[in-house]
């Protein structure tokens, strides 16, 4: 029989899925130069191989974790972990640029079924006072990915062949496969609850169009009539699904789930976190690429010290909220990001790394704060019933505040960048990694250090309006989110659990 330290061994699978699902996030972006030589892809197939996962993850969140509350949670998870892997693998042995898009397309299926259910399964194995400690731990998994994956994939770049940046899933599903098998118990949602295919195409049709909006714009800019007729679709797409939701018998949201200030004040402010720092990890590996001279490799490990804010921040989180409440800490969490950023919109060309190292480390320590305690507020307001779409819901949000942080700061950024520039054409305008390389050709001295004059000043300006959407989430925090954050209303599942020895 199981005993009550089975949940901490099934946290620490269900943080290795996540685990292996951030890796794959940074990872690719390594190993897009060594595909582009061995593949002979175009930019556009690169810029596919990164589409094809995010799309498909943006339009499975929502029914897989519905899916999830009806047919099982544990059954999906191996399903998905199974499905990750083979998906993976196939990735690695993938001989044409259009086996490898597939594959990342099956690959972001698998992903979009583990992200909502194995956070459903978290809220019914942790009671209020475990949760928060449990989520700082799935939270990190996930992040370890973000400095890990170009370390790894520059070091397996460096000796092994391109495939090995995706086979590095492989041992990790295998392992999380084997502990899913063992210590998650089975649990469910609503059984009875039908099936809603309309629900689930204009969910799907309005966040996939919303997601590929975004990314085109991030490439063609704001003004691309295609980029902004394809998020207005999308967003038309999303009003029709709201109305729907309200008039359906069997709806795939509980749009009832948005009149809790806990759960709508969480997942808000959770979307705000990613915008703010998926848009400041978008900049920062360029940074240290272009202007640094940093490889992969150092790109990654300079920024471990997010990783450290962030572990350092969320236990601090976990004791003060105990006191003080989740809206104090998440409006402080978001305060020392807003500051943290106004800090480093003054980097400098020439900065040395310890001062970019202070910076980027308060603000992991201000994330720490700020996102297990929102998503601890949003996931403890859902019932056991709930939790799968309530996650899924949670993790859409999340996503397409991330794809937008990274469109819309990535945008800034370039903006800003281009118009410091001395030339007003050619490869140097394309991004600052083709200035430096042109300049470095050319034997240019004073180009290369305009280039890397004009992608600082892009970056601090991006950073300035991230820290202005992460003061505005302060702001937010504490008109939206309740004094105290309520009870999860759990118990009857746990009951349940609890006949299994958990």
């Amino acid at each position: 029989m199981a005993t009550p330290k089975s949940r901490w061994y099934a946290l620490a699978a269900l943080a290795l899925s996540t685990l292996a699902i951030g890796l794959d996030t940074t990872i690719l972006s390594v190993a897009l130069p060594t595909l582009s030589r061995d593949l002979h892809a175009t930019t556009g197939d690169l810029q596919w191989f990164t589409n094809a996962y995010l799309l498909v993850l943006a339009a499975v969140l929502l029914p897989a974790g519905m899916l999830g509350d009806r047919y099982g949670r544990k059954k999906l998870l191996l399903g998905a972990l199974f499905v990750f892997g083979a998906a993976s693998a196939a990735c690695a042995w993938s001989v044409t640029t259009g086996q490898l898009i597939a594959a990342r397309a099956v690959l972001g299926l698998g992903a979009a079924v583990l992200m909502p259910l194995s956070g459903a399964v978290l809220t019914v194995l942790f009671d209020d006072k475990e949760r928060s400690k449990a989520l700082s731990v799935w939270l990190t998994g996930s992040a370890l990915g973000i400095p890990l994956g170009p370390l790894l994939g520059g070091w397996l770049l460096d000796n092994f062949w391109w495939g090995s940046v995706f086979l590095i899933n492989v041992p990790l599903v295998a392992i999380a496969l084997v502990a899913v098998t063992l210590w998650v118990p089975e649990s469910h949602g609503d059984r009875a609850r039908r099936f809603d295919p309309l629900g689930v195409l204009l969910s799907a049709g309005g966040l996939v169009a919303l997601t590929y909006g975004i990314i085109e714009a991030g490439d063609r800019g704001w003004g691309d009539a295609r980029s902004l007729a394809t998020m207005i679709g999308g967003g038309a797409l999303l009003v029709a699904f709201v109305a729907w939701q309200r008039k359906a018998t069997a709806a795939l949201v509980d749009l009832g789930l948005f009149r809790s200030r806990a759960f709508t004040g969480g997942a808000v402010l959770a979307t705000i976190a990613s915008f703010a720092m998926l848009g400041l990890l978008f900049a920062l590996p360029q940074f240290f690429s272009a202007v640094g001279g940093q490889d992969a490799f150092g790109s990654g490990l300079r920024l471990l010290p997010i990783i450290g804010g962030l572990l350092l921040g969320a236990r601090t989180a976990e004791k003060v909220a105990a006191r003080a409440g989740n809206r104090v800490v998440i409006a402080g969490g978001l305060a020392l990001m807003t500051a943290a950023m106004v800090v480093g919109s003054l980097t400098g060309a020439d900065s040395g790394y310890g001062f970019v190292a202070a910076w980027i480390s308060v603000a992991g320590i201000g994330l720490g704060l700020t996102l297990p305690p929102s998503m601890d507020a949003a996931l403890g307001a859902l019932t056991a019933e709930r939790s799968g779409v309530g996650n899924g819901l949670l993790q859409a949000m999340r996503q397409v505040g991330g794809a937008i942080g990274v469109a819309v700061l990535g945008t800034v950024l370039n903006s800003a960048y281009r118009s410091e520039l001395p030339v007003s054409s050619g490869p140097v305008r394309e991004s600052a990694s083709s200035g430096v390389t042109v300049a470095t050709q050319a034997h240019d001295a004073g180009l290369l250090d305009a280039v890397r004059d004009a992608f600082t000043h892009g970056m601090d300006v991006s950073l300035l309006v991230a820290a202005a959407i992460a003061a505005a989430g302060a702001i937010l925090a504490l008109l939206l989110l309740p004094r105290r954050t309520p009870a999860a209303p759990v118990e009857e599942e746990r009951l349940v659990l609890a006949e299994s020895g958990l």
